[in-house]
């Protein structure tokens, strides 16, 4: 199981926290409760789409999207912030307004949107980052196993990182036929769900087609007071009595009556 699920939302409420933050409440019930959700849900992937198509160049390492009642908030973590917010903030009121535009197309709101860049402090150790410099290698005409080494080295030289693992897939330096190939250093405990992994996915667009790059970063264990399952289990519970139903009368068989015959 562990192997083969995306180790992110593997751990997502436990030691991940969520991407998206928001809840809707719905003064109508069934289809129109539905419909609301689906709406915030079509915003949230036309912003991401948004983001990753105009300034995908900024090394993004992740977008979080938060929701209040009359707001939208968008943190974006880049390994590049002047390069989204450009000169004299001309290049987030650009990405600002290119928003408000997918969101209109989607039936959402603009109302009350804001975009907040922060800084990738350590490049060194984000699995985002660290797939999209092989990308940028590849895309560069660099021979793909060399590229791999290379970031690899990197990667594990900091004291942080437990072990790494770099998976490319596709057709790897022209060839007819496509194939994966991987490299892997220290360990990779991907069934451990207290294990701090850090995922993520970029595409290398060449000539002869797309390369599929994954990037697993190992960076020790998350122990219980450090999780996001330990915020919902301090909260007050109801008592276990409480819901369980009345007991159902059992009925007392005379045994020495046998089944049929009247007593």
């Amino acid at each position: 199981m562990g192997h083969k699920i995306n180790p992110i939302s593997y751990r997502t409420g436990i030691t991940k926290d969520w991407k998206s933050k928001w809840f809707f409440v719905s003064r109508t019930s069934g289809a129109m409760g539905l419909k609301n959700y689906s709406r915030f849900l079509k915003e949230d992937e036309a912003i991401r789409d948004i983001i990753k198509s105009k300034v995908a160049a900024a090394g993004i390492a992740s977008v979080e999207i938060e929701r209040t009642s009359n707001s939208t908030r968008v943190n974006i973590l880049t390994a590049r912030p002047g390069f989204i917010i450009g000169r004299g903030g001309k290049g987030i009121e650009e990405l600002n307004k290119a928003i408000e535009t997918a969101l209109v197309k989607v039936g959402g709101n603009k109302k009350g949107l804001s975009v907040n860049v922060e800084e990738l402090k350590r490049t060194d150790v984000s699995a985002a980052y660290t797939a999209q410099q092989i990308a940028w290698d590849i895309e560069k005409r660099i021979p793909f196993r060399q590229a791999m080494r290379k970031r690899l080295d990197e990667v594990m030289q900091n004291k942080e990182i437990k072990g790494a693992k770099i998976l490319i897939s596709g057709r790897l330096d022209g060839a007819e036929i496509s194939r994966a190939e991987w490299k892997v250093a220290g360990s990779l405990p991907l069934q451990t769900l207290r294990a701090d992994i850090d995922y993520a996915t970029a595409t290398a667009f060449c000539t002869y087609g797309a390369v599929g790059i994954k990037v697993w970063l190992y960076k020790g264990e998350i122990f219980k007071k450090d999780t996001v399952a330990t915020r919902a289990s301090e909260e007050p519970r109801r008592p276990a009595m409480a819901n369980r139903r009345p007991a159902r009368e059992r009925r007392i068989i005379n045994p020495s009556v046998t089944p049929g015959a009247r007593a």
